[in-house]
């Protein structure tokens, strides 16, 4: 698809160009001259090489490992624009990090995901695109509108072309029931649940499982895996409730050490993820582009068109 728009222009710092690249080619144009350099001390230099007055800026950057190197690439880079008399910044997040901090659980703790939110705004978005928050609430943190696109559609036809026979689907907790029961519809099977504690973060308990697996095919379906701890225990605790093979998918492979090891280590058959983060597939990993379903998007936002209509 070829965008004759001028003035749409796609810009990304360091944390994927490999997906921005995926989305240009997509939609036809080349991606902006920018640089992202750094000073002899650390600190992020950033220099924009074209005019962008006037212009719709789109602002591709996941807020992945480095989180706190690209949560700072980003404002920067939106600073730089602003300053350069961009007509609109639209912040293109794939992957949005510290979301896991959504509510005060405890006492005395941040609520991350809503100062990330306060920061991106008052670094000049206009606009927020991402994919999967780890919390649906997320999008109220923003005063600015926010573009929440689901994954599951992209991994629903995936495995609707596998011959996987009787399907569940299973949520690994009980917040992730909601994404569980849309793959399922997708896929015209039932559901099953988790039911598991965290005693301190990323460590997991499964404690039961909820729904009938025996004698079918399982999905675990999340929108992260992190160290892949709850994933190979639930693959294990499925398998040991008779449930034939286990498959997991997720939106964001974040695989902190030793995720790797441990799903390579686990009775999983395939573990298929999306782009949203840059990974090298291994031999257990399969990896899904979500570059159309941004770059359809993009195409939305900046004609003013419905983004919704992607999803009916």
């Amino acid at each position: 698809m070829i965008l004759y728009a001028k003035k749409l222009k796609i810009f990304t710092g360091n944390a994927n160009p490999e997906l921005a690249l995926e989305i240009t080619d997509y939609l036809g144009i080349a991606p902006g001259n920018i640089k992202v350099g750094r000073f002899c001390d650390g600190e992020i230099n950033v220099s924009i090489e074209e005019s962008v007055r006037g212009a719709d800026i789109f602002l591709i950057q996941s807020t992945c490992y480095p989180a706190n190197e690209n949560v700072m690439e980003l404002l920067i880079m939106m600073d730089a624009l602003r300053r350069a008399s961009a007509r609109r910044i639209t912040a293109v997040l794939p992957y949005y990090g510290y979301a896991r901090q959504d509510r005060k659980l405890k006492a005395r703790v941040p609520i991350t995901a809503k100062l990330l939110a306060n920061l991106i705004t008052a670094g000049g978005a206009s606009r927020v695109v991402t994919m999967d928050l780890h919390a649906g609430q997320i999008q109220g943190f923003f005063d600015i509108p926010v573009d929440h696109l689901p994954a599951v559609p992209i991994l629903a036809e995936y495995f609707k072309g596998l011959d996987l026979g009787r399907v569940v689907v299973v949520s690994p907790d009980v917040g992730g029931v909601t994404r569980a029961r849309d793959f399922a519809n997708r896929m015209g099977a039932s559901i099953a649940i988790i039911d598991k504690r965290r005693p301190t973060p990323n460590v997991s308990e499964i404690m039961n499982i909820i729904g009938e697996v025996n004698g079918r095919t399982a999905i675990i379906v999340d929108d992260l895996i992190d160290t892949a701890g709850t994933i190979a225990q639930g693959a294990e605790a499925l398998l040991e409730h008779g449930a034939k093979e286990v498959y997991a998918c997720c939106t964001h492979p974040v695989f902190s050490e030793p995720a790797k090891e441990r799903l390579e280590a686990s009775p999983l058959k395939e573990v298929v993820v999306t782009n949203t983060i840059p990974v090298q597939p291994f031999s257990k990993v399969k990896v899904l582009t979500v570059a159309p379903l941004l770059g359809e998007a993009i195409i939305r936002i900046h004609e003013d068109l419905s983004v919704s209509k992607l999803f009916e």
